[in-house]
């Protein structure tokens, strides 16, 4: 019953090629791994309400808005009459909780995730009022710590949180329900309508600036992302793990990177040759973008464009 999968937001990719392709500060590189680690723990917990074959729809990653504030939900459980809100968090380590301030095991002060839930919960009873809804479906928020390796002393009883260890007994109680939860139409419009109000693109992205002359050139491999720099009988090997790849499918992978953090440059084979490196011809190159993209021929600047633009 997933309405919406958890997908790599562009953010997050456009960080990971860049990540490998340049040197980031420390603070751009903090802001990166821990939105990777958010993604992992997002991910992680998808796959548990997937096994778990629950008679609920699931709704993963939202980004909404409400009166120019916009708000992340990392996952909704919406069964008969409850909607499950979570805000989950892949932390890792010791923690603990003094006068209602968190704290890492080293004492340095963290953001106070609980903000963040009052907040999400707060803004999705509004958007349910919109709807008219508010007095049929109540919201049930939970703090989830998906990390078996997180510890938190001190925590209120009243704190509405799941811890790794618990995680297992919540299932198994969200099975249960699920048994007799019996979904109308009403329920499959409330998951439709919050998808269509997802915003494809945050107001604020934290990428750093950067131009086609900075990042480093040449092609990722495929599966541990290093560099390649080798082509033996027209495969693309990885010098580091011995990953093969036709030259073709390489070429399409770098185009796709190359679109990706230089959305408003246009694809030509002198760029892609460029930004590939290892490739030796431009016969190539053109080759492949011909078979695969439209050619758009003008006098003295001709490139490609995606086959499903017009």
């Amino acid at each position: 019953m997933l309405i919406k999968p958890l997908q790599v937001s562009t953010e997050l990719k456009i960080l990971r090629s860049l990540n490998i392709r340049m040197q980031l500060s420390s603070s751009e590189k903090q802001y990166y791994t821990n939105l990777e680690k958010g993604y992992e723990g997002e991910k992680k917990f998808e796959a548990i309400l997937l096994e778990s074959k629950l008679n609920d729809f699931i709704v993963s990653d939202l980004l909404l808005e409400k009166n120019n504030s916009s708000y992340q939900i990392d996952s909704l459980l919406i069964s008969q009459k409850t909607i499950y809100l979570f805000e989950i968090k892949n932390f890792a380590g010791d923690y603990y909780i003094e006068m209602d301030a968190w704290y890492s095991k080293s004492g340095s002060e963290i953001k106070n995730p609980f903000d963040q839930l009052k907040r999400n919960e707060s803004l999705l009873r509004r958007l349910l009022h919109d709807f008219s809804l508010s007095s049929t479906i109540t919201v049930e928020p939970y703090l989830l710590f998906i990390n078996p390796e997180f510890t938190l002393y001190q925590a209120p009883l009243h704190l509405p949180a799941i811890f790794p260890t618990q995680l297992n007994r919540f299932i198994d109680k969200l099975k249960i329900q699920s048994k007799s939860s019996k979904l109308n139409r009403t329920y499959q419009k409330l998951a439709e309508q919050l998808v269509s109000l997802h915003l494809v693109k945050p107001r604020i992205s934290r990428i750093p600036e950067y131009k086609f002359d900075h990042p480093k050139k040449g092609i990722i491999c495929g599966s541990c992302c290093s560099s390649i720099s080798v082509i033996i009988e027209n495969k693309v090997i990885c010098h580091v793990c011995g990953y093969r790849e036709s030259v073709d499918s390489t070429i399409l992978r770098s185009v796709e990177e190359f679109v990706l953090l230089f959305p408003d440059r246009k694809i030509t084979t002198n760029d892609i040759f460029e930004w590939c490196q290892v490739i030796e011809s431009k016969k190539t190159i053109r080759r492949v973008l011909k078979k695969n993209f439209h050619y758009i021929k003008q006098a003295r600047f001709s490139y490609f464009i995606p086959r499903n633009d017009s």
